[in-house]
């Protein structure tokens, strides 16, 4: 045990949200490093802000997060639960007597000096909102989407990638057997990362992500020429929040209404009826799912989540709350947890991964 000083004695630490590749590293690098550097007192809280509700939790040990960097999942369990946020049937009177107010009873109950909180924009919004509410709150950014404004990658993200790049290169020897064009879904509800860049490491023919609406006629064009060139199959990549240009000129009531009549059971298999209704090509659909999520890290999440939890542990001894550690160009730092709060990081329209695609032959679908 270290015997350096630390403004922070005892602290939570928490997982909320999608389960991701590099939890498990996070955590040990946060445990770790404040405890052998400094010898802070760690609760780990289980099932996300859910189990800091209903009082689930343990102290954590230095043998607790021995032999799980290269696990995948989170040994501390997570939880969608959104304490700020009404449930159907809830009032928001219950949810600020009930959960909220539950938080900060047990948070002091705790003697906690900071919660941790590993998680996405949800979380990390969470977070925010606690700490306007009095606590004092340190945020690590994860996510297989990578889509949390203030960090320029999050841990999970290279992982899902390598998962989604090799689905794809198995789908290009089947489509070319069959001579069939192959659609696959991919993660990524509000932002195209994840299908953009498994899109291009894959070579894709075809990549459709939130930013950029598409024409289902322009893909049509696209996969017709490449057939009249000789080539006999194609590829076609979808993040799963992808709309048409119709889709995105409806306000979100229509659109929502319009997406539960039209996708069925999910993108990836609207934008193949669409083609072959287009184009008359024979045209299959495949959805990754949850195995984007699963498994262990890849090394390079294994690295950058030890660094972002060891930064943790810095700022815990120095008392600097109210922040999310970030890597920020070469660098690893932190922004104010306001910064990635109620915000999605979209992939700009100028940014040069967009033109490396468009370089190399692909259709964006506009």
């Amino acid at each position: 045990m270290g015997n350096r000083y630390s403004a922070t004695k005892t602290f939570g630490i928490l997982t909320a949200g999608g389960d991701c590749p590099g939890l498990n590293a996070a955590i040990r690098g946060v445990c770790r490093a404040a405890y052998d550097r400094y010898g802070m007192n760690i609760v780990g809280i289980a099932n996300g802000y859910l189990g800091l509700i209903q009082e689930n939790w343990r102290y954590l040990r230095p043998v607790d997060t021995y032999g799980i960097l290269t696990r995948g999942g989170t040994i501390l369990g997570a939880s969608r639960e959104k304490p700020f946020k009404a449930k159907k049937g809830e009032s928001d009177s219950e949810i600020e007597g009930d959960k909220v107010q539950a938080i900060k009873d047990n948070y002091k109950r705790l003697n906690l000096d900071c919660l941790v909180v590993l998680g996405g924009n949800g979380t990390n919004t969470t977070g925010y909102l606690l700490a306007r509410e009095g606590l004092n709150v340190l945020g690590l950014p994860k996510t297989i989407d990578n889509d949390i404004v203030g960090t320029d990658r999050t841990f999970g993200f290279h992982s899902a990638l390598a998962i989604g790049t090799e689905a794809i290169d198995r789908l290009h020897s089947t489509a070319q057997s069959h001579s069939r064009v192959i659609v696959i879904e991919l993660m990524g509800h509000k932002a195209g990362w994840l299908a953009l860049y498994a899109g291009v490491a894959g070579g894709g023919d075809v990549i459709l992500i939130p930013e950029i609406p598409y024409d289902i006629k322009a893909i049509g064009r696209h996969l017709e020429a490449r057939s009249g060139e000789g080539k006999s199959y194609s590829i076609v990549v979808v993040a799963e929040g992808a709309l048409s240009a119709a889709e995105a000129a409806m306000d979100k009531k229509e659109r929502k209404k319009y997406r539960v009549e039209t996708v069925n059971p999910s993108i990836g298999y609207r934008v193949a009826r669409e083609i072959e209704e287009e184009t008359g090509m024979e045209t299959r659909a495949t959805v990754l799912g949850y195995v984007q999520r699963g498994g262990i890290p890849s090394a390079s999440d294994r690295v950058l989540a030890t660094a972002l939890g060891t930064a943790a542990a810095d700022l815990l001894a120095k008392g600097k709350y109210g922040r999310m550690v970030a890597l920020i160009g070469d660098s690893i730092d932190s922004v104010d947890l306001s910064v990635p709060s109620e915000k999605v990081k979209n992939v700009p329209l100028d940014h040069y991964m967009l033109d490396t695609a468009l370089a190399v032959g692909t259709c964006l679908g506009n």
